[in-house]
């Protein structure tokens, strides 16, 4: 096992998290604004009064857009993590190597005291633990797909009363071709994705990025 040293800076430790942190709360901020200003023009329309901004970001409309999205993108980390688990793309760096030697050479002995606590347990706690990550991402996953789906629903009540129809029940709803299209739409995308980055890392390369092969490995060189 290396010896790695860890920098005494608590921004070089956290670089990573925080700059993502950053770049997702700047475009929640834009997503709100947008979505308001856009809200507030389409209200303009029918003659209804504009929203505060509070309002606004209580509503169905901005919940059922955020939410729409993140649910996707818990679904497409969920499977990828438990796909890549038993399928392998040859000369994928997204990909574990056909090798179970290969893999074995992979992995490190660590300190029985360094061990997370589900570990030096074991038992259901182990088995548990085993799963943890697709567990939460696909959890979460399910807790957005609901998130979604009752918002969604509260902006299609609210644009029915704008144009004076009676409110759809929220169990009809679940068979609305527009919740679905909002749906299959963003998980398409998530899925294109996760096939242009596991294809498209067997020919390129990001020198020292974590999600590419080293630059001078062979196109067939499957893993990191």
């Amino acid at each position: 096992m290396t010896d790695e040293r860890v920098p005494r800076s608590f921004f070089r430790r956290n670089a990573l998290s925080l700059v993502a942190f950053t770049l997702l709360a700047l475009s929640l901020v834009g997503h709100a604004l947008t979505g308001h200003r856009f809200s507030d023009e389409r209200r303009a329309e029918h003659g209804q009064p504009p929203q505060a901004i509070s309002e606004y970001l209580r509503s169905g409309d901005y919940l059922s857009t955020l939410l729409e999205n993140w649910e996707s993108e818990f679904l497409q980390m969920g499977l990828f993590v438990l796909l890549t688990v038993k399928l392998r793309q040859r000369g994928s760096a997204e990909s574990r190597p056909f090798s179970k030697a290969q893999e074995e050479k992979k992995k490190e002995e660590f300190p029985e005291a360094s061990k997370p606590w589900p570990v030096r347990h074991g038992g259901m706690v182990l088995a548990l633990y085993r799963h943890s990550l697709s567990i939460a991402l696909l959890g979460l996953f399910a807790v957005t797909f609901v998130g979604h789906f009752c918002s969604s629903w509260r902006q299609h009540v609210d644009e029915q009363l704008l144009h004076g129809e009676p409110p759809s029940p929220l169990r009809e709803y679940f068979f609305n071709a527009e919740f679905w299209y909002q749906s299959f739409q963003n998980w398409q995308s998530e899925f294109l994705a996760v096939l242009a980055l596991v294809l498209l890392s067997i020919w390129l390369r990001e020198d020292n990025s974590p999600q590419s092969k080293q630059c001078d490995a062979p196109h067939s060189h499957t893993g990191h």
